[in-house]
């Protein structure tokens, strides 16, 4: 009877060393969220070996034993994972963990959109902060479909490109974030914005690629809506819009800190010394700034501007061709005397 009475106070021990260490497991803490951006990444295709070699490698868990024993008791194995990017803010229990992580409530990043001179730049700098590839990007955004749906082609699928901050699911694909893109362009070219286009007399297409050579002009967002008249000015007269960055961009060396004689003999429709009106699209991707300071520019009489010869980033602007050459000649002055050039 003794024996019996003791095998079953070891049983039950046992029966509560069990209990006791499932409980530890799914309820004790074990989620290291001590440092400053608790964040998981799960990519598409990953097995739970995979989701347990990025915890560890992160420090985001501190016993892996009892992680891996809470995943199998909630059924988290490799058919049940989900890619995404999760923040741990917060969670201290593999239950919570794994939770969050069976259901993929994963949470948003700031995809930040701005810059580039170059449609493959700026599809490079998305890539960079999503989970598809440029290469995957680039076949959806510059596809046939898309070309035709958004009424586009090379030089100009830049301009239906929105510069903003987007709120994103990291595993968003490709075609989803093409999507997102079309959707921010019709919110942002409301009848407001379109009428304002009109009234410079200039397409939603043309808003963005003076903008663009607005924004590569100046540094100083103060300068946008008067170097933005200066040109629209020069439009209205059938001027030549004359704008180095159009040249160093028909060139393609952006490197080009002073434009020459023989940059400017380059025979590009980019080039507009050579070619009158507007450049066949954007010479890169600008910022709103810039794009409401050709929507909204200052009404002046200034047709031509020069930088001024410092490292100030500001312009002087000029009514008249004398005062411009009195401007342009000091300026080239400052830069032979700064060893600047090319």
């Amino acid at each position: 009877m003794k024996k019996l009475g003791l095998t079953i106070l070891i049983i039950l021990l046992i029966v509560a060393a069990i209990v006791f260490k499932g409980y530890t497991a799914i309820w004790g803490e074990n989620v290291n969220t001590d440092n400053n951006t608790p964040v998981l990444y799960i990519p598409k295709n990953a097995n739970l070996q995979m989701v347990i070699d990025s915890l560890t490698t992160n420090n985001l868990i501190n016993n892996v034993g009892n992680f891996e024993l809470t995943a199998t008791l909630m059924k988290y194995g490799d058919q049940a994972i989900k890619s995404g990017r999760y923040e741990l803010s917060g969670i201290k229990t593999n239950r919570s963990l794994l939770s969050k992580l069976r259901i993929g409530d994963q949470d948003a990043i700031n995809v930040i959109i701005n810059g580039g001179r170059t449609v493959d730049e700026v599809i490079d700098n998305i890539a960079s902060q999503m989970t598809f590839s440029s290469e995957e990007l680039k076949e959806v955004l510059l596809s046939p479909t898309t070309m035709k749906h958004w009424d586009t082609n090379d030089a100009t699928v830049i301009t239906k490109i929105v510069p903003d901050t987007y709120q994103m699911y990291w595993d968003t694909s490709p075609k989803s974030f093409v999507e997102r893109l079309g959707t921010e362009y019709q919110k942002y070219w409301n009848p407001t914005r379109i009428a304002e286009a009109s009234k410079q007399g200039l397409t939603p297409d043309e808003v963005i690629t003076l903008a663009s050579i607005v924004e590569k002009e100046t540094n100083q967002a103060e300068e946008y809506g008067v170097i933005a008249g200066v040109y629209l000015n020069r439009l209205k007269r059938g001027m030549l819009l004359q704008a180095d960055p159009t040249v160093v961009f028909a060139n393609g060396d952006f490197t080009i800190r002073r434009v020459l004689n023989k940059h400017l003999r380059k025979d590009s429709p980019y080039n507009t010394y050579m070619y009158a009106g507007l450049p066949p699209g954007p010479i890169c991707l600008p910022s709103k700034g810039a794009i409401e300071g050709v929507l909204n520019p200052q009404s002046h009489k200034y047709l031509y501007f020069c930088a001024q010869p410092n490292y100030s980033g500001k312009h002087d602007f000029s009514k008249n061709l004398i005062q411009h050459n009195n401007y342009a000649n000091t300026y080239r002055r400052w830069l032979s005397s700064q060893g600047i050039k090319r």
